[in-house]
């Protein structure tokens, strides 16, 4: 009886084991399967399509989307790429680094931007990578310039009767911090570095849209434009949506006008659990500009 009994507990244990790897090997094959058919299905059958990108909220670095983005100049289906816009800006690197891998795509494929609401700094910035920029009337846009913020409490805290001291290599290093004054020395140290990126954004802004440096100083001051006065500025090139934009590219690029438009996806882990928990503590415990890294490029005309 001892013996049956370890018999059939050794078969349990055994078909409990065969189930689990068949379960794993037909998750694997459809796994596999499902991300066969993502990559290859846009060009089987040779269904072209004029790819739809969104460029929303703060704008941060993103390797994800990034590498996405440079995904649509490789991919023989997409015909056209339309950016759409709607961003205050964010931070240089996050604008820089969009820039530059829609200028990649560009070099492949005709590449137009719809800007929306709101395209300022950054925003723009990643606009003026494009062949072409479409703005509404009321669009705001502009704000070509970078910012760089900091609060100085010791005022406040010999008031309450708290001291901070700090002890580092240089007088520079972690400068400017809220815990000791802004020296006259720091204040040429930080503004040096504003001008160094300001006048990296002011560089695009000459190559892209073709301005002499006395056109650029006169919109780069900071100030914000709607979508009419943009294109007195020579900021955007029309004013008009998504289907000005289709037949743009459809009278000078050559793009098909009957191709469908369709909306990718930049970042796939926005359903993980992991991003979302991640995303809800940001939100609940920190402003965005406390969660923005180095100086930023971003119009607000207030700070929560």
């Amino acid at each position: 009886m001892a013996h049956e009994s370890d018999y059939l507990v050794d078969r349990r244990r055994l078909k409990r084991h065969l189930t689990f790897w068949r379960i794993v090997s037909v998750v694997s094959v459809v796994a596999a399967i499902s991300l066969g058919y993502g990559g290859f299905k846009d060009t089987l059958g040779g269904r072209e399509f004029i790819a739809r990108i969104a460029v929303e909220g703060v704008i941060v670095h993103d390797d994800d989307r990034i590498q996405e983005i440079r995904k649509l100049g490789d991919n023989d289906a997409v015909k056209a790429v339309i950016v759409r816009i709607n961003s205050p800006g964010g931070t240089v690197f996050g604008g820089e680094t969009l820039h530059k891998a829609l200028l990649s795509v560009g070099k492949k494929k005709p590449l137009v931007a719809v800007l929306d609401g709101i395209a300022t700094s950054a925003a723009y910035m990643t606009a003026i990578a494009t062949d072409r920029i479409f703005a509404s009337e009321g669009t705001l846009t502009g704000s070509i310039g970078v910012i760089f913020q900091t609060t100085e409490i010791t005022k406040l805290l010999e008031k309450v009767g708290v001291s901070a001291q700090s002890f580092k290599s240089g007088l520079l290093k972690a400068a400017p911090s809220p815990l000791e004054p802004v020296t006259p020395k720091i204040e040429v140290a930080i503004q040096a570095l504003v001008t160094e990126m300001y006048q990296m954004f002011k560089d695009m802004v000459l190559r892209r849209r073709d301005m002499s440096l006395a056109n650029v100083e006169k919109f780069s001051d900071g100030r914000v434009f709607t979508g009419r006065q943009a294109l007195q500025s020579g900021l955007v090139d029309q004013i008009g949506g998504e289907e000005e934009a289709r037949s743009w590219l459809a009278e000078e690029r050559g793009v098909a006008a009957d191709l469908e438009i369709r909306t990718v996806r930049l970042q796939n882990n926005t359903g993980d659990l992991p991003f979302q928990v991640k995303s809800l503590v940001r939100k609940v415990f920190f402003s965005e500009p406390l969660t923005l890294d180095g100086i930023i490029s971003v119009w607000h005309p207030k700070l929560p």
